[in-house]
């Protein structure tokens, strides 16, 4: 099935997303999504998988011999030619490599390198039938349920993140994150154009930091983003933005992240993407603590999803544990704008059976939230 059965791969994952949404509202989740399961995820490298549907998806991209090093190779970046490493030259991974590759590997990931393509021509959309077919099975799941369109999300990837693939065609890394804003400003559009809920996946806005060594002032950092920032507004440009919601996250392997940027540092160029909600960690430990960025924050009527349950960890996080996630959030910025989610994706970081019990602890940590508030 699939290449060589079209028609019935396409019903399968039609009756597969009409499973997962029902087993998600039988839980009690309010707003589900499709599971992914209409994107292919590469599964030949720990790094990436997420973020590799959107190959197939865009034209102009290849698999050619002079990427084999595209994990460790330096990247031009700007403002003021700051280096993005590849992903195996992270601060934490080299303060760590015993922990990361083993007490006899080196930091150079071996064979699971060269497995992403290069640009090596104009990039273009060419997943509009893959799209909707997303758009399709989530919106039909939904009329199952007896619920609307809205009441559903779809993710889809930033150009900031998209742009991290190697680049041979274009003069700049600049110009290579603007080609994306069209590439995907297509996706996003006919999400919307479904009636779903689109949110925008982009690690890469606080993960890169990890990526540059040496390590950069924050501040300096703020300006090297703000390329990133920019893209998102402008592939949103015309768009229902109220219909969006924009996940930060540090990335979602699993290690220390001893090196990762202070939320403090850059949740203000989150906020000035123009969305009506954003999701980012906060049941992830190592930044927890970092609820505190909304004692001196006013959201000017959008609304925060904070991650409650984490992907972290297997450990099941108790109801209460939730509610009072919950409640320390809505007592800063408002009940009403509070919407409980999870830090990140579950799919392959933790088994399914425990993203299941999660997510359980999630509604039942929303209703421990709502009765003491």
């Amino acid at each position: 099935m699939g290449v060589n059965d079209p028609a019935g791969y396409a019903t399968v994952l039609a009756e597969d997303v009409a499973v997962v949404v029902a087993q998600q509202r039988e839980i009690g989740i309010d707003i589900v999504n499709d599971g992914e399961y209409g994107k292919y995820m590469s599964k030949s490298s720990d790094f990436g998988a997420w973020w590799s549907y959107s190959f197939a998806r865009t034209q102009g991209l290849e698999i050619i011999e002079e990427n084999q090093d595209w994990l460790t190779k330096k990247h031009h970046s700007t403002p003021d030619d700051i280096q993005l490493a590849g992903f195996a030259e992270r601060r934490d991974m080299n303060r760590f490599p015993g922990a990361y590759f083993g007490p006899d590997a080196t930091v150079e990931m071996g064979d699971s390198r060269g497995v992403f393509p290069t640009a090596t021509g104009p990039l273009a959309f060419i997943g509009q039938e893959a799209v909707n077919a997303d758009a399709k099975n989530l919106v039909q799941a939904l009329e199952l349920q007896d619920r609307p369109a809205n009441t559903g999300f779809i993710t889809a990837i930033a150009p900031g993140s998209a742009a991290r693939v190697s680049n041979a065609y274009y003069s700049s890394e600049e110009d290579f994150i603007k080609a994306w804003i069209p590439v995907l400003r297509e996706e996003y559009k006919a999400i919307l154009d479904a009636g779903l809920l689109l949110q925008i996946d982009d690690p890469s806005l606080a993960e890169s930091y990890d990526q540059i060594t040496p390590q950069i002032d924050p501040k300096d950092y703020v300006r090297f983003i703000r390329t990133r920032v920019d893209a998102v507004n402008e592939a949103l440009e015309g768009l229902d933005r109220s219909r969006v919601r924009y996940h930060l996250c540090w990335g979602s392997w699993h290690g220390p992240h001893t090196t990762d940027i202070e939320f403090e540092n850059i949740a203000d160029a989150m906020l000035d993407i123009d969305v009506a909600q954003y999701t980012f960690e906060a049941g992830n430990v190592r930044h927890e603590h970092e609820w505190r960025v909304w004692e001196s924050r006013d959201l000017g009527g959008r609304k925060i999803l904070p991650g409650v349950v984490s992907h972290a960890t297997n450990v099941v996080e108790h109801p209460q544990l939730v509610a009072d996630r919950l409640v320390r959030f809505a007592r800063l910025v408002g009940a009403e704008n509070v919407i409980g989610s999870s830090d990140c994706g579950f799919g392959g970081r933790i088994h399914p059976e425990i993203a299941w019990a999660k997510l359980d602890a999630l509604v039942q940590g929303a209703q421990l939230a709502n009765e003491q508030l």
